[in-house]
């Protein structure tokens, strides 16, 4: 895990969190904002690694995370936990206030929250629980809303749904894995390995 740029961060998370897409250094550089140059840097440098595995088709390369590879696995957990970490300090109280949560296996917060917490009206959080665990998952919500101005609003899946809808390129579900992941990193990383 030696030069773990900000650039590489987003790069592979950019990847992972976008399961409907398949990305090429020109593509991945036009969302990232940097040169094809610089993408196919960091690329060639996570190849190397072993963490990105490329499909060539026809004169370009797209890149996927090998998350058959175990350093891969674990790289990618770090680099979750450190989006989530250097999150700006609104974006951690929410994170904290939903890591409160017991009763689920995984939280993403995504939504209008990390664009502008102001002006966020909810708090949008994707939450993955077995179907024994919802209605204290629900009371736990309710609790956490009672002593917040803004509300949390969940949108509650079993771990088959998530799985189904990311097939389907449900596009409340994929918008949401772009979030920040709060817990459940090994889950969500399990989830997108399938």
């Amino acid at each position: 895990m030696e030069n773990i740029t900000n650039n590489h961060m987003h790069f592979l998370l950019k990847i992972l969190k976008s399961p409907e897409e398949e990305y090429n250094a020109n593509s991945i550089a036009k969302k990232m904002g940097i040169s094809s140059m610089g993408a196919l840097k960091i690329a060639k440098s996570l190849e190397k690694e072993g963490i990105l595995i490329t499909k060539q088709m026809g004169r370009a390369k797209f890149y996927k995370i090998n998350l058959e590879n175990d350093y891969a696995k674990q790289y990618v957990k770090f680099l979750l936990r450190r989006e989530a970490e250097l999150s700006s300090p609104s974006i951690k109280r929410w994170i904290s206030e939903i890591k409160k949560i017991k009763n689920a296996s995984l939280a993403i917060l995504f939504g209008s929250v990390l664009r502008n917490e102001r002006e966020a009206k909810d708090i949008d959080v994707l939450l993955i629980a077995n179907n024994k665990s919802f209605k204290m998952l629900k009371k736990e919500i309710k609790e956490i809303n009672l002593i917040n101005t803004k509300q949390l609003h969940p949108i509650y899946q079993v771990e088959e749904d998530i799985k189904n809808n990311i097939k389907k390129g449900d596009k409340v579900v994929l918008n949401a894995i772009k979030g920040i992941v709060v817990f459940g990193e090994d889950m969500l990383i399990s989830m997108l390995e399938k």
